[in-house]
């Protein structure tokens, strides 16, 4: 883990990326709006903004980080195609950015992803293949696949570009909200926190990050207090955005340890109750991974208490089954 003046040049060294990114991408992807909640600011104390990211095209973040990514390869990589896996959300970023920059490439997803984003995937033109019941297996037989074809792998999140991509939603929390005290963010492999915290931390040297995560798989909380990537199983989980392991020596580690001041873990109750409150208060819909924000942005609200404070609502893709076993309580049926 980078230590003291090495700390901040790996932070300032993010933002600088995620700027130029921001530029690189403009007119590709949607500057997503950032709203104030009223109900949940009188409820908490506080001033709470969402940054909807669930309103990006393809319903979440990863377009960012895909569209900047593509964007810096080479024509003759271009020509070789890009191999990616995705639990959903990432790889209809790729099928999506392929298909805006005029290239092709095969997106890997665990056996167990959602429907939803399965079809969002195929819906971009991406052709998509299962393999795997973790995300890590799936990352690991993707890569090798790329690396014995020599293709471009596009990883969900441990590669500079693609952290650069995710940075630039901070660029535009920067620019919507100059004051802030706080931050929430959903994490899996670290790469939004790693390029929006970053963003934000320098531009906001006080600011606190809460990073949330399921109880269900806390894997980077979990690596982040041991200091490398814990190989641990995870439970099923609502917010199947940000399930699965972490590849060994992932870029992200570091930065999140850099970065985090807190790791929030919330269970699956409490997530499912957070993103009904959501959609019943800002008439919105989010999936499982942004209820693990809201879900923590709750549970700490007596530390809080008269801060501004954005909350990252990462996407909105859910399978209408889950959403309806969510919005009926979690009581009838399994997940």
């Amino acid at each position: 883990m980078p230590k003291g003046s090495e700390q901040a040049d790996a932070v300032e060294q993010v933002a600088d990326r995620a700027f130029e990114a921001a530029e690189r991408i403009r007119g590709l992807v949607v500057e997503t709006p950032l709203v104030r909640s009223e109900a949940f600011s009188a409820d908490l104390e506080a001033e709470v903004w969402f940054k909807l990211e669930n309103r990006q095209t393809t319903g979440s973040f990863k377009l960012r980080g895909a569209t900047n990514r593509i964007l810096t390869l080479t024509d003759e990589q271009r020509d070789r195609g890009c191999v990616a896996a995705s639990s959903g959300n990432h790889g209809a970023a790729v099928a999506c950015a392929l298909q805006k920059l005029g290239a092709s490439g095969i997106i890997f997803v665990p056996e167990q992803t959602s429907s939803a984003k399965v079809d969002a995937i195929r819906a971009y033109g991406g052709e998509v293949r299962f393999f795997g019941t973790d995300g890590l297996d799936t990352e690991q037989y993707a890569r090798r696949y790329a690396r014995e074809r020599q293709m471009t792998y596009l990883s969900p999140y441990n590669d500079g570009q693609v952290i650069a991509g995710q940075g630039t939603c901070g660029v535009e929390i920067a620019a919507q909200l100059p004051a802030l005290d706080a931050l929430f963010i959903a994490v899996g492999g670290g790469g939004l926190l790693a390029g929006v915290g970053s963003v934000l931390k320098s531009k906001h040297p006080k600011l606190r990050v809460f990073a949330c995560q399921p109880e269900a798989s806390p894997v980077m909380a979990r690596s982040a207090a041991a200091g490398y990537v814990v190989e641990m199983a995870s439970e099923p989980t609502l917010s199947d955005g940000t399930a699965g392991g972490i590849e060994a020596g992932a870029i992200t580690l570091p930065l999140n340890q850099s970065l985090v001041d807190e790791f929030v873990l919330v269970t699956e109750d409490e997530i499912a109750s957070a993103m009904r409150l959501f959609m019943e208060r800002e008439k919105d819909r989010v999936e499982g991974a942004a209820g693990v924000a809201v879900a923590a942005l709750l549970a700490r609200r007596e530390a809080i208490r008269g801060c501004r404070i954005a909350v990252i609502i990462c996407g909105g893709n859910i399978s209408a089954e889950k959403l309806e076993w969510v919005r009926r309580g979690g009581q009838q049926g399994s997940l």
